[in-house]
């Protein structure tokens, strides 16, 4: 379940690419990273439930807090809103 989850939040970024802005495209790389190493750690835990899943990308970029200003931050959690209600 989490790989085709997965997929499909990755697709979803990918389908944004064509008509994305600076910003958007940002945050798609930026949340590809923490989707995928999520992922991966999930499968390495044996964890197979999307909510879980959900939850360990939340701890990630919560996390990684630091890491962006907070104009960076809400570009990122919108986008990650909207990839999660149409995943």
């Amino acid at each position: 379940m989490i790989i085709e989850f997965e997929e499909k939040l990755l697709e979803l970024i990918d389908q944004r690419i064509a008509t994305a802005s600076d910003d958007e495209l940002f945050a798609g790389g930026y949340l590809r990273g923490h989707i995928s190493l999520s992922a991966a750690a999930c499968e390495e835990e044996g964890i197979g439930d999307v909510e879980a899943f959900k939850q360990r990308i939340i701890a990630s970029l919560d996390q990684a807090r630091s890491e962006l200003n907070p104009a960076d931050r809400t570009i990122v959690n919108d986008l990650w809103l909207e990839l999660v209600n149409n995943a």
